[in-house]
């Protein structure tokens, strides 16, 4: 395979680094990040990917809103050996949480509400609203653990094409569903040096029909004062899904993160 053009594109925004220990904490931190693989020649694909997570820091509150999305498509031979370019994997999420900063040292209560898109995974559509109780379980100067759990509601969607059948062995495709969930995440991060920071994230969504868990890890490395590189792999499983489907989702994604 040939590759004729690969770029790595960011998109700036108003951001402070939130690990230099010699600044004070702001009111906002924005923080974003793009990706985007293009190759030609004996294989043509195209993968893009962005992110924006923005932080409020409010005197009785901490806020999170995060909107995420990846679009790829890949060069595909039908059994005739044409090829043509098709659309492999799209999805889009948003999320929005709330901390109420209680008395006790480093623990919050919290509010949280999230959608998923997805054209390609084991749903069409999941909305999840939740709230709980957090708390932090490790607090250094360069490594921290956050813990949270809490009862919430999940709706979801299954996708048109999906073959999965209901107890009474009714197909369930294009239909709408919904369940009490427990939730819980485990949000880690380690200031591995001045230029070098590691994160990882696992959440579960434990439900009657779907027991979803995700790992969101990442390595970042500065490369100037308001540039860093991020290696990221992500993965997802869904207990519950198709025989034709796979339980598990893997991304593996190389982007800029740009902050000042």
């Amino acid at each position: 395979m040939k590759l004729k053009l690969l770029t790595l594109l960011v998109a700036a925004s108003a951001a402070t680094n939130a690990f230099a220990a010699d600044a004070e904490k702001k009111t906002w931190e924005v923080t974003s990040e793009l990706g985007a693989i293009v190759t030609s020649g004996n294989t043509e694909t195209t993968t893009l990917k962005g992110g924006l997570k923005v932080l409020h820091h409010l005197e009785n509150w901490n806020n999170e809103y995060k909107i995420d999305g990846i679009y790829k498509e890949d060069e595909v031979e039908d059994d005739n050996g044409d090829k043509d370019k098709q659309r492999t994997n799209e999805k889009y999420s948003a999320s929005a949480q709330g901390n109420y900063k209680l008395n006790e040292k480093n623990s919050h209560l919290f509010i949280y509400g999230s959608h998923v898109s997805d054209y390609f995974g084991a749903y069409r559509t999941e909305s999840v609203i939740s709230a709980g109780y957090g708390l932090r379980l490790i607090d250094q100067p360069d490594m921290w653990l956050n813990a949270e759990f809490g009862p919430g509601y999940k709706f979801f969607e299954y996708s048109d094409d999906s073959t999965q059948v209901d107890d009474d062995g009714n197909l369930l495709a294009g239909e709408s569903d919904s369940e009490v969930i427990a939730l819980g995440k485990l949000d880690y991060n380690w200031q591995i040096s001045d230029n070098a920071r590691f994160t990882q994230l696992v959440s579960v969504e434990y439900g009657d029909s779907n027991t979803k868990t995700r790992s969101e890890t990442a390595l970042l490395t500065k490369i100037n004062g308001s540039l860093q590189m991020k290696v990221g792999f992500n993965v997802t499983n869904n207990s519950d899904v198709a025989d034709d489907e796979e339980s598990t989702d893997t991304e593996t994604s190389l982007t800029l993160v740009y902050s000042f």
